[in-house]
């Protein structure tokens, strides 16, 4: 098997899919009309709800739904082989993701660009909806961990890629600080751009001359600085760091996403992996659990995430130009996702598999698992660090990366430079997510904990902003501070899918509603079959193998009890959901409504 049969053909299907299932999904199901304005004109104010061209809106839609899960995600699973990973993928996105995404942007939309836990209170009653808004604070926390934890292995004990990392924050400030003050955007963009170049070529020298090694950190000190970063990008206004730091680094992924393409099809490198590993009934030394239901948790973003629903349902719906622009907003845009987690599986199997372990696992279990390593010390000479036992992922997609560019006879000597280029290019963008991601946890417990203490519900009250964003960071902080990768993205997978089957449990009740034949409704009903399964399952067996087994490493009471709460919250929501089904099934007449109301 090669890498260019891979993408010429993940593409096709990806682009059959989008104008076949897209078009009836949206046109059929749907019945998306450009007869009737969008909330971005009836609420215009030209600030939140601003009507928007529909390639600008796909721009930050993708920019916000694509953050390290796509990357990290596909790399993880490539412990079981590339073919479990591809097809879930393949069948995810576009079964689930791509529904899942267009159903949730179209239900905030009719509810006049409202979150799902408001969407839930008026479409499935107030204990839905108070069910769903805890849910998404316990998510959104859980999220936040498991992005950062993949940093923390990356920028361990590497001064370089720590520098390269941090130097983005005052660049991202000074880019905001000179945009507020000339409005001038394009020299703003340049001189950013410029600088974080530098900040990755003159590291070496920099790191010698100037910094030494105050930069080289261990994970538990790492686990303490992104916290306290996150308190100051939550409270901070967000033309200071947040929008900036969004905006430079969406010419990173563009850059990286393409380049990564071009070197797919020059290199053409073979996969190493075998399709299915001995792995795939569990016992790995990455993932514990078995194939399924682990390949649908840890593989999140490129398949189907409920951290889409937070978009979807935030400032997405506030911008969408005509009730047509779903389809490439929201249905495209998780399709092209799509393709950037089949690209990462791709660099993650193009490595030797003894290499791939030899990162992924640590030194003492890689040792037991009768395997040797190929190149990666011949890599790790040339990029100038020790690369064994970095877990995470994060580093696994910079090595892969790596390898494939310094294929091409003109970058040979590059190694180190594309190295922490892409270590800097996952950071800054999981960052970005952990910058948006606290700030979103920070408004859901300020309305959360507001319906107790009022003056809490007001956004420029700034003690409230300051305590809200100091219990988001700690909550969050703590379980990256006491977890691993193993059960942290784990806990990460299973609240993420549940998002997700909340996200098609509301879709499934709007379709039901709007839709013309009752059978659309399994467009939505499909996937949160499985998905809903999946989800239980694995927290299930999270909880009785990992979190409450004292022989276990993830041992953790919380994490059992975060898991627990969780899947009682996500039957509640179901049950709950199916009771209101029942009876708008029982009474036909005042099922349907029309596309207006």
């Amino acid at each position: 098997m090669n890498a260019i049969s891979i993408v010429i053909g993940s593409i096709c299907m990806l682009m059959i899919a989008y104008r076949l299932y897209g078009t009836f999904f949206t046109r059929k199901v749907l019945k998306l009309s450009d007869d009737t304005p969008t909330p971005a004109h009836t609420l215009k104010d030209c600030k939140d709800y601003v009507p928007t061209n529909k390639w600008v809106a796909f721009g930050h839609h993708f920019a916000a739904i694509a953050a390290a899960g796509p990357l990290v995600g596909p790399i993880l699973a490539a412990q079981f082989g590339y073919l479990p990973g591809l097809l879930w993928l393949l069948i995810g996105a576009v079964v689930g993701g791509a529904v899942h995404d267009a159903v949730v942007l179209f239900a905030s939309m009719r509810r006049n660009g409202q979150s799902l836990s408001e969407v839930a209170k008026q479409e499935l009653g107030p204990v839905a909806g108070f069910c769903t808004g805890l849910a998404m604070l316990f998510i959104i926390t859980i999220t936040m961990a498991g992005l950062s934890m993949v940093v923390l292995h990356a920028l361990e004990n590497n001064p370089w890629g720590t520098f390269a990392v941090a130097i983005t924050i005052p660049i991202a400030m000074g880019v905001g600080l000179f945009y507020k003050k000339t409005g001038n955007l394009k020299l703003a963009s340049t001189i950013g751009f410029i600088l974080l170049m530098i900040g990755v070529f003159a590291g070496p020298s920099i790191q010698d001359t100037i910094v030494g090694d105050w930069l080289t950190f261990d994970t538990s000190t790492l686990s303490v600085i992104l916290p306290i970063y996150a308190f100051f990008a939550a409270a901070l206004p967000v033309w200071l760091l947040l929008a900036p730091r969004d905006y430079l680094s969406s010419f990173m992924k563009i850059g990286v996403f393409i380049a990564l393409i071009v070197g797919v099809f020059i290199i053409n490198p073979a996969i190493q992996f075998p399709a299915v590993t001995e792995f795939i009934g569990g016992g790995g030394p990455i993932l514990a659990g078995p194939v399924w239901p682990f390949i649908s948790i840890t593989i999140a973003c490129g398949a189907i995430s409920g951290f889409h629903a937070f978009i979807g349902s935030g400032t997405t719906p506030k911008m969408i130009n005509r009730w047509s622009d779903i389809k490439p907003v929201a249905f495209g845009a998780m399709l092209v996702e799509c393709l950037v987690a089949i690209m990462a599986l791709i660099a993650a199997t193009a490595l030797q598999p003894g290499d791939y372990f030899a990162i992924n696992s640590k030194p003492d279990v890689f040792a037991t698992l009768g395997m040797s390593t190929v190149h990666l010390p011949e890599l790790s000479q040339e990029i100038g660090l020790d690369l064994e036992g970095r877990t995470g992922g994060a580093v696994t997609l910079a090595v892969g990366m790596t390898y494939i560019f310094t294929k091409i006879p003109w970058f040979e000597n590059l190694a180190p430079y594309f190295f922490q280029f892409v270590i800097m290019f996952e950071a800054v963008f999981i960052l970005t997510a952990i910058d948006a991601g606290t700030r979103v946890s920070r408004y859901l417990i300020q309305d959360f904990f507001g319906e107790l203490y009022k003056p809490l519900k007001r956004v420029d009250w700034i003690p409230g902003t300051i305590f809200a964003s100091a219990l988001a960071c700690f909550m969050w902080g703590y379980l990256l501070f006491s977890g691993d990768i193993g059960s942290v993205w784990a806990l990460f997978g299973v609240s993420n899918q549940l998002m997700a089957s909340i996200g098609l449990i509301i879709g499934a009740t709007v379709i039901l509603r709007v839709a013309d034949k009752r059978r659309y409704m399994l467009t939505c009903l499909i996937p949160l079959a499985y998905l809903f399964a999946t989800v239980n399952y694995a927290g299930y067996w999270m909880v009785k193998n990992v979190y409450l087994n004292p022989d276990a490493s993830g041992y953790n009471v919380l994490n059992a009890v975060l898991s627990i709460i969780m899947l009682v919250l996500g039957i509640i929501i179901m049950f709950t959901a199916a009771r209101n089904w029942i009876k708008t099934f029982n009474h036909p007449r005042a099922r349907l409504e029309t596309f207006s109301s």
